[in-house]
Parts: C-alpha cells; structure tokens; sequence
C-alpha cells in the first residue's frame, strides 16, 4: 500500500479544512436561512477535519482519546451536516432526532470499545448512526426532488448512495472477511479503500451542498424579482408570464381566463392626506381587502403605482363580472384605518375574458384596460367589460 493510514487521514484533514474555509466564505453579508444552513455546513466540515486529524494522531493519542474524541468529532459533524441540508431544503431540522442518533452512535461506540471491546461490533454500531444520518439526508432530498427537479440534488443522492455502499461494503468485509482487524488504523486492504473513500466523501458532499445551495438562491432570486416590494403580490414580469402560462392551460382545458383590472379611485387624494406612506399603507390594506375575495387558484399582482392585476381560471364572462362586483363592493364596504384615521375607498374594475384558444396575453390586457378606463368614464366605482365580438364567438362555440 503506497500510504499509511495516518496518512491518507491527514490528507482527509486537509482537504476537509480547506473545504470547510472555501464553504465558510461564501457565506459573507447575509445572515438568511439559505446562508445559514452554509454556515452550519462549512462548520460541520471544520469538526470532520478535526476527527480526521485525530485519526492522523492516532499514534500520539491515549487509545481512549483517540476512540472517544475521534468519533465524537466524526457524529457531531455527520448531525450537523444533516441539520444543514434540512435548513437549506426548508425542511424540518429534526434536530431531537438527529442528537439522539449521534449519542446513541457515541455511546455504542464508547460501550464497544472501552467496556467490551469488539471492533467488529463497534464498526457495525457507528454504521448504523451514520446510516440514519444518511436516510434523514436523503429523506429531505426527496422530499423536494419529487416537486422540483435539480441535478445538484441528484448528485448529492448518488453521493449518499455511494455512502450508504461504502458502510454496508466495510461491514460485510469485517464481519464476513477471512481474517478479523484490530482497529481502523491496522495495515490491511479494507481500511486502505475505507479511509481513502471515506476522505473524498466531504469533497464530493460539499461539492453538492454547494451546487445545491446555488441552485436555491437563484430560486430565490427569481422570485424576489418577480415580487412587487410594497405589496407582496405579484409584478408586472410575474403577471406577463402568469397571463401566458394560464392561456396556454385555458386552451389545453378548453376552459375561459378572466381577468380583472383594478385601479383606486381617486388616489392623488390619498397621497395628498396621508402622505405617500400613508399612500403605502392604504394599497397594502387595498390587496388585503381583495384577497379574502379571490380563490385558491385565482393570482393578484400589482401592474402600476395603484393599478392591479387579477387573473381567474375557469371564469367566464359572467363569473368574472360577479368577481369583481364582489371585490368592488367589499372594498367601498371596508373602511380603512391609516395612522388612526378612518377612510373610505372605491375601485373601478375592467373585466375581460380569453377564448378557449386565445394565447395572446397583450390583447386580454389590453381589452381589460380599456374596460378600466371605460369604468372610469362612466363615474368610477363600477365595473365595465370588455369583450371583442370574435371572442364572444369563442366562447359560445360548443365543445368538439
């Protein structure tokens, strides 16, 4: 064998570290979950480098040190790495769980080596821990993968796979092999392939955390962008491609869009009271007012300074102006409170309807706007819509 066993463990140390660094300094001037979960990551990588190095002093360290802080260093890293990737998924830590199976593991560990010595027996306890870490890992992963699908998920599922292979592989060779090992540290062919294997498992695994973790502040960042900052619904990007995805449903369902075009009354008024914070105040009690109205299924966003958008599936013409009656009356009906002052506000409402094969987002928020406007003339707190005769057509038009 071209290395010792120390010495590959002192690789492992290395490389882990350096992981551990390079895993740290992405994480600089921000403090959300995503980042979090990096921090606690690259902080897991820091504690394995510290079991590998004790791993590589073994011939220095009393043997109950080496037994009992290396495999403490190598549970709490394996717990803290699983706390990790459930943060950075979004889902439950388990972190009752995930101590519980690292004291457990110690604890084997400790009873299999100091009280009853048995490497055998101490290899296959410390496995077992590892393996639930490993499940908890890839229970969060699939958790996720079945929704959204994403290579640097894959890659870390084949990184615990091969995990998972190595454990069940070493076992097998202990308890099966021809002759029985002393310790991890005796000279032999499985613990050669196990610590060199075991060494570029946090390089690959943080390898993907990382992909992964990139992978997830992208997501983020799209979303953020299509967010209106005041409000919290939906912008005009958001919108645009809402409009073209649930046409494109409409026509796949053969089943009608409507839309609804909202704008406040009067609103120059309301800035002119309360200020433009105040005027802040009144569209986010404004979206308020109209979510309690709308469906599950039904999306709202924010298209100008006081102008909204509502897309329905499955409205038709009829639906959709019963909608948004519903909202126009609600709001007249809510009074507002804004800095201990009571007011009353109103909206005009647009209401316009696809056809069963209409793809054209412009054209239905075209027609939506000119109803607003139409509403607008007419005296403001009403409801006008806007139905071309070609798309009357379509929806009158039977199944095939």
């Amino acid at each position: 064998m071209p290395f010792q066993i120390e010495t590959l463990s002192l690789i492992s140390a290395l490389q882990t570290a350096l992981m551990a660094v390079m895993l740290w300094a992405g994480t600089y001037g921000d403090a959300g979950r995503v980042r979090r979960s990096l921090r606690i990551r690259s902080a897991a990588l820091a504690v394995e480098a510290f079991g590998w190095g004790t791993l590589a002093a073994s011939a220095y360290l009393p043997h109950a040190m080496l037994l009992l802080g290396g495999n403490a260093f190598n549970l709490l890293a394996q717990g803290m790495s699983v706390v990790a990737l459930r943060m950075l998924l979004g889902e439950s830590l388990r972190g009752r769980l995930v101590l519980a199976v690292g004291l457990f593991g110690w604890l084997g560990v400790a009873w299999f080596g100091l009280i009853e010595p048995n490497y055998q027996a101490r290899v296959l306890w410390g496995s077992l821990a590892i393996g639930i870490n490993i499940l908890l890992s890839v229970e969060a992963l699939i958790g996720v993968a079945v929704r959204r699908h994403s290579r640097a998920r894959y890659a870390l599922l084949s990184v615990f796979a091969m995990a998972a292979a190595l454990l069940i592989w070493r076992n097998i060779q202990l308890w099966l092999g021809d002759y029985q090992l002393p310790s991890i540290t005796a000279p032999s062919n499985t613990n050669f392939l196990y610590v060199m294997l075991s060494g570029l498992q946090p390089l690959f695994a943080g390898i993907g955390f990382l992909l992964l973790y990139n992978e997830i502040l992208q997501q983020e960042l799209r979303l953020l962008a299509r967010i209106d900052p005041l409000t919290g619904v939906s912008n005009r990007l958001a919108i645009n491609e809402a409009t073209t995805l649930m046409l494109a449903n409409s026509a796949r369902h053969r089943q009608p869009l409507g839309m609804l075009m909202l704008d406040a009354d009067h609103f120059k008024s309301v800035n002119d009271r309360f200020g433009h914070d105040g005027g802040d105040k009144v569209l986010c009690s404004l979206v308020l007012s109209i979510r309690t109205i709308l469906r599950d299924s039904d999306l709202i966003g924010r298209v100008g300074g006081e102008e909204f958008v509502v897309l329905s599936p499955g409205a038709d013409l009829a639906s959709a102006m019963i909608l948004a009656e519903r909202v126009r009356a609600t709001v007249e009906k809510t009074p507002l409170i804004i800095d201990g002052h009571s007011l009353t506000l109103t909206v005009s409402v647009g209401v316009s309807v696809a056809g069963l094969n209409d793809r054209d987002s412009t054209a239905l928020l075209q027609r939506a706007d000119k109803a607003l406007y139409a509403a607008k003339r007419a005296g403001r707190n009403r409801v006008e819509a806007a139905v071309e005769k070609a798309f009357e057509e379509k929806l009158t038009q039977p199944s095939a």
